[in-house]
């Protein structure tokens, strides 16, 4: 694998925050930087190279996969991606931080669209971009050869809630029926919570969304 991942667990929902670094050159991305952005800061300034931060990607617009994309921008540069979507979202942030308990948050000045089957260059490396709504109404995987990053879309076992402000389970098994199980079985899957999975793994034992799965 020519983009060397570092998953980051952090905060109090166990959110994965991903360092996606090109072999080949010291330029990365960071995918879902939400709480204890200070360990992504950290983590990047202490690896050889240094590491230059290209990207700052999000999955979707939630607070706790976005919460902490200004403080790293601020400190490590990147420009920041979301799906034009989310970005109802993304402008309540601290609404939606109040509502779980969480402090304010201020998302990046700047917020460039993500849109679907969108590349990008991280080094020699390129990361292509699946819409895939269900989650939420922008949500996205980032797709870098055999591997994925899902965000909250799919989890090992599980798929992301669609109770949330613009989620519909509907479009979530859509999403994951018809964006991602023809990608693959194949495909290593890097949720935003949980272990890694694989996609034939999900799609033949998912309960919510695999193959003859009991709450499908």
């Amino acid at each position: 694998m020519a983009l060397r991942p570092r998953v980051l667990r952090l905060g109090p929902l166990d959110n994965a925050t991903y360092v996606l670094a090109c072999e080949r050159s010291n330029e990365c991305a960071v995918v879902d930087a939400g709480f204890d952005p200070e360990a992504v800061i950290r983590w990047v300034r202490t690896q050889e190279g240094p590491l230059v931060v290209r990207h700052l990607l999000g999955t979707h617009g939630h607070y706790d996969h976005v919460c902490g994309m200004r403080a790293v921008q601020e400190a490590l540069g990147g420009e920041f991606w979301l799906h034009p979507a989310d970005r109802a979202l993304l402008d309540h942030l601290d609404e939606q931080g109040a509502t779980f308990g969480f402090p304010p948050a201020r998302p990046p000045e700047r917020v460039n669209d993500l849109a679907d089957g969108q590349r990008f260059e991280v080094g020699e490396e390129t990361v292509e971009v699946i819409h895939t709504p269900g989650h939420s109404p922008g949500g996205v995987c980032f797709r870098a050869g055999d591997d994925l990053w899902v965000g909250d879309t799919l989890f090992a076992g599980s798929v992301g809630r669609t109770d949330l402000p613009g989620g519909s389970f509907e479009a979530l098994e859509r999403s994951i029926r018809t964006r991602l199980f023809p990608l693959g079985d194949h495909l290593r899957v890097h949720p935003g919570h949980g272990p890694a999975t694989t996609l034939g793994r999900e799609r033949t034992g998912n309960p919510y969304v695999g193959e003859g799965g009991r709450f499908a």
